[in-house]
């Protein structure tokens, strides 16, 4: 099957880490999508006309293809959304502590996580889908299609203030940490 290949705004993206199970992990910085441009009040309501946001999207490779839902299906997003959870709070932390305005999607909710959740949820996978033109399935919950790992990707938002750059110098840092290392694609 042929998927449609990532295109970022930015260069030197995407950022690709492997854990020591062998599972991917592809990060990339992106302006906002218009979704999030027209709504970060509505679901950001604490980020009052805040400027030059970024989205870092961080898409885990799954053990199971997720379209249909098992036991062990859900079991896997728990656990994807659980290492997702534990990097985005390491991430967001960091560049708090730089100063930048930061907060990381609960990917289950579509809520914030470390801000007051607004009138209306996230849709990571529609963000995805806008910001890497990557397609998606509308199924029970939607699905996409990542040109490497079909359905089995698990994709997670984190909404910051900082510069692309100082993005990708704490993803590097703190990847080491959660024993993900690095890898050329």
């Amino acid at each position: 099957m042929n998927y449609p290949k990532v295109y970022t705004s930015e260069q030197g993206y995407p950022i690709y880490l492997v854990g020591e199970t062998g599972q991917a992990v592809q990060i990339t910085i992106h302006p906002p999508s218009q979704y999030i441009c027209a709504n970060c009040e509505r679901i950001l309501p604490d980020w009052k006309q805040q400027p030059f946001l970024r989205v870092v999207i961080v898409l885990q490779q799954s053990r199971y293809q997720l379209l249909e839902k098992t036991a062990e299906v859900e079991t896997e997003k728990q656990r994807l959304r659980e290492k997702f959870m534990i990097f985005g709070c390491d991430l967001a932390f960091n560049l708090r502590d730089w100063g930048y305005l930061t907060d990381l999607i609960d990917p289950r909710t579509g809520y914030p996580l470390l801000s007051h959740p607004g009138a209306i949820p996230h849709d990571d996978a529609a963000v995805v889908q806008a910001l890497l033109n990557y397609p998606v399935i509308k199924n029970q919950c939607r699905v996409l299609i990542h040109p490497q790992w079909g359905t089995a990707v698990y994709p997670s938002i984190l909404i910051s203030q900082a510069p692309p750059i100082v993005i990708e110098w704490v993803i590097k840092g703190i990847a080491v940490i959660h024993r993900w290392k690095e890898i050329d694609y």
